[in-house]
């Protein structure tokens, strides 16, 4: 972990290169290789959370409901909500393409 004296934004070119590391991933196996080598678990649970609130705001439940449901803060709730509405427009691109995809289980190929 970098020190705070030496931690600074990483530059657009070096989030590019990441970005596109991203882009040669091609299934959700692959997605889950790099992000368990990437990603703290607690930091994978936190952004799993934040996509189950995307599912749970789009199919019409309240910030109490979902909180209630999940354990996951309205706070958190409400920042999801708020980047659905007023962000990047990140979430609605992703919910786009795979809102109605429901995800493949290993279970279910025979």
């Amino acid at each position: 972990m970098k020190s705070r004296a030496a931690a600074k934004k990483p530059g657009r070119k070096d989030f590019l290169r990441f970005a596109n590391a991203l882009l040669t991933l091609k299934s959700a196996q692959d997605c889950e290789q790099f992000l368990g080598d990437l990603c703290t678990p607690a930091e994978l649970e936190a952004m799993v959370d934040r996509w189950r609130v995307v599912e749970m705001l789009k199919a019409g439940m309240t910030y109490r409901d979902i909180s209630e449901k999940t354990g996951i803060s309205v706070t958190t709730v409400g920042r999801v909500a708020r980047c659905l509405e007023m962000g990047q427009g990140g979430y609605q691109m992703a919910w786009d393409r795979t809102g109605s995809v429901k995800p493949k289980s290993k279970a279910s190929k025979r």
